[in-house]
């Protein structure tokens, strides 16, 4: 093992969110308000979402992924994530990165999502 993977060993593979910025909630609406066409639960309780990062200049970083890499609305579905949050008062720019490290996997949804998709 080098040193390089020494320093990853242990490292979480989803960053965490700016869960204390005053944009944090609206943002986190603003995901609920987009769909994947596929599936009737918002993108945000299936667990798409796995970072919300807002800078200190309300510049708002977003890692997601799909259920799926072949999902048909790869090359669409961040730009109707940005399209929802940059109207949001205060937000500076938005930036969406897609990522399949980790894998999503069905246990990422929300009870929400698992209730009305009828896995509970």
């Amino acid at each position: 093992m080098t040193d390089a993977n020494a320093q990853l060993e242990g490292a979480p593979l989803i960053a965490p969110s700016t869960t204390d910025h005053p944009l944090y909630d609206d943002v986190v609406q603003a995901c609920r308000s987009v769909y994947d066409p596929e599936i009737p639960v918002n993108i945000y309780d299936l667990g798409l979402i796995y970072t919300i990062d807002i800078k200190d200049d309300n510049a708002v970083n977003i890692v997601m992924t799909l259920t799926a890499p072949g999902c048909p609305v790869a090359g669409e579905m961040p730009g109707w994530v940005a399209d929802a949050i940059e109207p949001l008062p205060g937000v500076k720019q938005v930036d969406v990165e897609m990522t399949f490290e980790p894998q999503w996997g069905m246990d990422m949804m929300s009870d929400e999502a698992r209730l009305e998709l009828g896995f509970m």
